[in-house]
């Protein structure tokens, strides 16, 4: 038997019980695996069940439920079999391991918008990457695309909508965008912060302060507000005058990271002066939405990462260190290890390199770490 990344996503988002049999070798589980609130999940290397599931025996009622996982699907197969063959009597396997679930995404409804419009945010619990659709009228933005781009145009599709205008709010060094490739599709307007874009190879429209951008018939104003920090270039977005989509400048629980292009300590002060001075100019009734998350507690009961930008000065411990020597010291001292093949990924968002499919798939593996946790 099998089950689905999507079907595993809504498991985690309404905190079903679910128990995980992960058997990658023990570096990769541990620097990488599912999790949630209501996830119990042991790792046993598929080398060590080869010649027999023994092992499983003295650590799993054989009558319990048990996904078995593995990095794309084939491994877990065949230990799930293994397992049934032993008297395990009901056990899946996740279709297509890890990899599948680094590409789902699950749409969130986050709010119906002034004027009759909608705004989704799209959770990718596999790589905790966020992204959004505001739906206006007959028409779409998108913002901070994945390479998955056929999940927006189905979503579009499906919502009887044309997809306009696509943004992204900074260079992405933890993921591959699906910006260019979705504009490519659709023929939509590309966005990009141009001081993040100076090395790219192809066309955009630059992504400026005070330039608004209005979404359909009824009119969604998406008004970009400068933010650097994370890079050079942020830009933050407020849709219908009620939502901050803050790129990966502020998390729900930290703060973004200044370092991904060798630039930490100009960037520090960037990014202290954009939350401590930009973003205290801002309504703190504004609902962030960012472009990741790192915990699962970050998620509401409905799958949405969103919290008001007020208690977020309250409740986010980053937000509360205004000396900026001591802001920049908490940065620099809390610094996680950069994102796998980072530099890649932002040579491929900008045009630079054109890897495959299975190239991209491979250099996106593992978790986001876009974050500084103070």
């Amino acid at each position: 038997m099998t089950i689905t990344a999507k079907d595993l996503a809504k498991r985690v988002i309404n905190q079903t019980k679910t128990l995980i049999l992960d058997v990658r070798n023990t570096n990769e589980f541990n620097d990488w695996k599912i999790e949630g609130n209501s996830i119990e999940i042991m790792n046993e290397p598929y080398f060590n069940l080869l010649d027999s599931v023994e092992p499983l025996a003295d650590k799993l009622d054989k009558h319990q439920e048990v996904i078995v996982v593995c990095a794309q699907g084939g491994s877990s197969e065949m230990i799930a079999d293994m397992m049934e063959d032993a008297g395990f009597t009901n056990v899946y396997s996740l279709e297509g391991g890890m990899q599948a679930w680094s590409e789902h995404m699950e749409p969130v409804k986050i709010a119906d918008l002034s004027n009759g419009g909608h705004l989704y945010q799209f959770v990718r619990q596999g790589k905790g990457c966020l992204s959004y659709m505001a739906i206006s009228g007959n028409e779409a933005a998108v913002v901070d695309a994945a390479r998955m781009t056929d999940v927006y145009e189905q979503f579009a599709e499906d919502k009887g909508v044309v997809i306009k205008h696509i943004i992204d709010t900074h260079l992405h060094a933890d993921h591959i965008s699906g910006g260019r490739q979705l504009a490519e599709n659709t023929g939509a307007n590309y966005y990009m912060p141009p001081k993040d874009a100076e090395d790219v190879t192809f066309d955009y429209q630059p992504l400026e302060q005070n330039h608004t951008i209005t979404v359909g018939q009824t009119t969604i104003n998406v008004q970009p507000v400068y933010s650097p920090g994370h890079t050079i270039g942020s830009t933050s977005l407020i849709i219908d005058e009620q939502y901050l989509l803050t790129g990966d400048i502020l998390f729900i629980k930290s703060i973004g990271r200044p370092d991904l292009a060798g630039k930490a300590e100009d960037w520090a002060a960037d990014l202290h002066k954009t939350l401590y001075k930009r973003y205290e100019k801002l309504s703190k009734d504004l609902v962030v939405l960012p472009a990741h998350y790192a915990f699962m507690e970050e998620m509401s009961e409905d799958g949405s990462i969103r919290a008001r930008l007020g208690d977020l000065y309250k409740h986010n411990d980053s937000l509360n260190v205004p000396n900026e020597q001591a802001f920049r010291k908490m940065v620099t001292e809390n610094m996680p290890p950069q994102p796998n093949e980072h530099e890649t990924i932002r040579q491929t968002n900008m045009g630079q390199m054109n890897p495959k499919v299975e190239e991209q798939r491979e250099m996106e593996i593992g978790p986001n770490r876009c974050a500084v946790h103070g």
